[in-house]
């Protein structure tokens, strides 16, 4: 028997911005603090990490009702 696909959403509960932090914190089992710093680091280092929330809050839906930013 097969597990179920995880899916990655944006987080509806753990947002700062647009929840894509909280979704990817979800969907990899950590703590949101983590892909903060890193967003963060990026978007002080090059600006890259701007664009790339951006990118990631256009592209990843929204998670669903009662999901907290994973469906698996």
């Amino acid at each position: 028997m097969s597990e179920p696909i995880k899916r990655l959403y944006r987080s509806p509960k753990d947002r700062k911005i647009a929840g894509v932090c909280g979704g990817f914190a979800a969907y990899m089992g950590i703590d949101p603090v983590i892909p903060r710093l890193i967003w963060v680091i990026f978007a002080l280092a090059a600006g890259i990490g701007l664009l790339a929330y951006v990118v990631c809050w256009l592209v990843i839906p929204q998670a669903p009702e009662g999901s907290g930013g994973v469906s698996a």
